[in-house]
């Protein structure tokens, strides 16, 4: 809990960013993760699809194939929190758990 964390996201794929982008964000708890995707659906490409939010902790950009992206933060308090890809569709599929210990 609250050490400095750096992620580094590569993609390692061939197509655009605009046709099958990747980041990495991090949302606080409690966030109700299929809400925030589809707000990161309206906030668009030029946006990255990262919607104005007061749940996210952190964030990368979106990267397109071959790209690679790095992110430094705070790790929050103790806990479990929400990761997600949030090109539109890919949370569904692209999350995971960041665990704080």
């Amino acid at each position: 809990a609250n050490s400095v964390v750096t992620l580094t996201l590569v993609n390692e794929g061939q197509m655009p960013k605009s046709a099958m982008g990747h980041n990495f964000v991090l949302l606080k708890s409690g966030t109700d993760v299929a809400a925030f995707g589809m707000k990161a659906i309206e906030a668009g490409i030029d946006k990255d699809h990262i919607p104005t939010s007061n749940a996210i902790i952190a964030h990368t950009k979106l990267i397109g194939g071959g790209e690679e992206t790095t992110v430094t933060f705070n790790a929050p308090a103790k806990g479990s929190y929400d990761f997600i890809c949030s090109f539109p569709g890919h949370y569904a599929l692209m999350k995971g758990k960041f665990i704080v210990e």
